[in-house]
């Protein structure tokens, strides 16, 4: 074998394509298996019945607000893995993320657990800015990439939590 520099191999143009290309089938992954698992969904009965926030957006909101936060967090992590020391931290903190957001969608949609959805989506939201903050000085303004997460993410909780406290 031959001895390389690691941060010369993790920095080429080629690697961060396939790092950002495995981050996007792993989130849109996720994203897929959610849908899968809201069966009905939003124009089930029991979802239309329910008493929502007046700041609940329009359908169509959800699915740009998704697409656009994939393709951010994608080369957010692409751009911070080669960065982090502890990659078996940040693969941990990921995949927990990964469980997190497709664990929302059958709890929140077919089982109607709204409140134990609560509890998965501010966990989520709490790990979202983590991301942001303990990455932040490493990463510098490439973590702007994760911003629309974590603000889709305090939206998102503040929908769920209004369910739960008006239903």
């Amino acid at each position: 074998m031959f001895a390389m520099n690691e941060n010369a191999f993790i920095a080429t143009p080629a690697l961060m394509i396939l790092r950002i290309i495995l981050f996007l089938v792993f989130n849109f992954g996720a994203l897929a298996i959610g849908g899968l698992a809201t069966g009905a969904g939003v124009p089930s009965e029991w979802y239309q019945q329910l008493e929502k926030a007046p700041w609940t957006p329009p359908g169509w909101v959800f699915g740009f607000a998704w697409t656009t936060i994939m393709l951010c967090f994608s080369v957010y992590m692409a751009v911070l893995w080669p960065k982090v020391e502890n990659r078996d931290l940040l693969l941990g903190l990921y995949a927990l993320q990964w469980v997190l957001n497709v664990a929302w969608n059958p709890l929140f949609f077919n089982l109607h657990l709204t409140t134990v959805a609560l509890v998965v989506i501010v966990a989520l939201t709490a790990l979202v800015a983590y991301f942001l903050l303990r990455y932040w000085q490493m990463l510098g303004t490439w973590s702007l990439l994760i911003v629309p997460y974590a603000v889709w993410m305090f939206i998102a909780t503040s929908l769920n939590a209004y369910i739960v406290l008006k239903n």
